[in-house]
């Protein structure tokens, strides 16, 4: 046990093992090499994991055995969803840590198209999530570049945002109950569909954004929404991050809430996403210096927003916020347009060494941000390819930092660290966030502790210490 009261370097007693396997049946404790490598790999191949089994119960009362096992031997447990994470919070980090995937708990329990309710669980995938919904005649609006393999717990754990927060909120507005399992094995069955309910303290919005610290979400509550009469999506050109803001004010005051996403993207990140995405092409005649995805929704009928679209695009012309704008003439179009930015994030890695950052700023502020960091980070490192995309229009700038041309990659990433204060302190003089999205994990987690108000930190602490007091659930995490 390390300074932290962690186990992560103790192996597991074979004994222990074998209890675990009577849990949820030996087909279903892995440990063969080849049958735990995929759990064992991140989409950033940042962490290295040394886990040597991995558990797959089949429902809430198989979770609660192993969790109770856990605590009585003092065992740490690594939840994991679909594995779709990027900053470690998945990754179990020594031979005695047991990764739990709850990959087997994939029923959607109940649709309910009056209430607008779907009660689904930790392991159903964010995109059967979308078609279920589709089904009853609605829609839930999470979405994520990897909803074809994240899973709602894990969307949970982390409070995921993606391109809707807009207009819906993210992951902790679109929950209503929860169902999970503490350390101790206790089940706290909050599958409530209640719009209100004010009977004390919510431990729904404690566990939600926890990162799989302080208990296991095994099912939830969803809200959905109706489904949209009509729906437009044009992608503009346009010179400047203060251009962008403009057409955001003049879209938010003629569209309103039928301003469904707002997403921004630097030149750069196009043409990676040109050069290395099969069937990409550049929606745009001419390229232009910053682009804007913009989606419009009617309740009310295709002709309306159409309608709203052309004369938002048509007004900003006007006042020279757009250079140019293209509006989809289909939903293969609009497909292909979302697909432009949902493919940058991963489009960069063939061109090397890329150093991330999952930033929040003030809407209005991000111009600001932009030339701050931009200035900072060539300063320090001449010819770094600067990727910044994102959510424009709640402030979530996805800021990353691909090598020069000609750097080793090694050498590039050495300076992590280095160009990640240079990053996060033109964020921090701005009152911004660090982690916006992805969570804190392993990866953010010195650096919470070092800009996280110190009253803040005790309280955090102080909550897991007591629901979690032999830091069995995900330790090295968060805190």
């Amino acid at each position: 046990m390390d300074a932290r009261g962690e186990t992560k370097g103790r192996p597991l007693d074979e004994a222990v093992i074998e209890r675990f396997r009577e849990i949820v049946g030996p087909a279903n404790a892995l440990s063969e090499p080849g049958m735990i490598a995929p759990y064992m790999h991140e989409p950033r191949d940042l962490f290295a994991a040394d886990g040597r089994l991995v558990l797959r119960p089949a429902d809430v009362g198989q979770v609660s055995a192993v969790l109770r096992l856990a605590s009585e031997t003092r065992t740490p447990i690594v939840p994991q969803g679909g594995n779709t994470g990027l900053v470690g919070g998945q990754m179990p980090r020594g031979p005695g840590e047991v990764v739990l995937s709850l990959s087997r708990l994939d029923r959607i329990r109940e649709v309910d198209p009056v209430g607008r309710t779907m009660t689904v669980e930790a392991g159903a995938v964010l995109q059967n999530v979308h078609e279920a919904a589709d089904e009853a005649g609605l829609f839930y609006p999470l979405s994520l570049g990897s909803q074809g393999s994240c899973q709602i717990g894990g969307n949970l754990a982390s409070n995921a945002g993606g391109t809707g927060v807009l207009a819906y909120g993210n992951s902790r507005d679109l929950c209503l109950g929860i169902e999970a399992v503490l350390p101790s094995g206790e089940v706290l069955n909050g599958l409530r569909r209640l719009k209100k309910d004010n009977r004390g303290y919510d431990w729904r919005h404690l566990l939600i954004g926890s990162e799989g610290t302080l208990g296991v979400i095994t099912a939830a509550v969803l809200k959905l929404f109706p489904k949209p009469a009509g729906r437009e999506v044009a992608f503009v050109g346009l010179r400047s991050p203060d251009k962008a803001i403009a057409l955001l004010r003049r879209a938010e005051g003629l569209a309103g809430g039928q301003l469904t996403a707002f997403e921004l993207m630097a030149r750069i990140g196009m043409e990676f996403t040109l050069r290395h995405t099969q069937g990409a092409r550049d929606p745009m005649g001419e390229p232009h210096g910053w682009y804007v995805l913009l989606e419009i929704s009617s309740q009310r009928s295709g002709e309306d927003a159409r309608e709203t679209m052309e004369r938002v695009l048509s007004e900003a012309f006007e006042a020279g916020e757009i250079e140019d704008a293209a509006i989809a003439q289909s939903g293969a179009d609009a497909e292909a347009f979302w697909r432009m930015r949902e493919a940058m994030s991963w489009a960069q890695k063939p061109e090397g060494g890329s150093i991330k950052h999952d930033v929040a700023v003030p809407v209005a502020e991000v111009p600001r941000f932009l030339r701050e960091a931009g200035a900072a980070v060539t300063a320090a490192m001449p010819g770094v390819r600067i990727v910044a995309f994102g959510h424009l229009g709640d402030g979530n700038i996805h800021y990353n930092l691909t090598q020069p041309v000609g750097m080793d990659s090694a050498v590039f990433l050495d300076r992590w660290h280095e160009m990640n204060a240079i990053v996060h302190a033109v964020v921090a003089g701005l009152s911004g966030s660090f982690s916006a999205e992805h969570g804190i994990g392993q990866l953010k987690r010195e650096e919470l502790a070092r800009t996280k108000e110190p009253a803040e930190m005790a309280l955090m602490r102080a909550i897991k210490a007591t629901v979690d007091p032999y830091s069995i659930l995900n330790p090295g995490k968060v805190l």
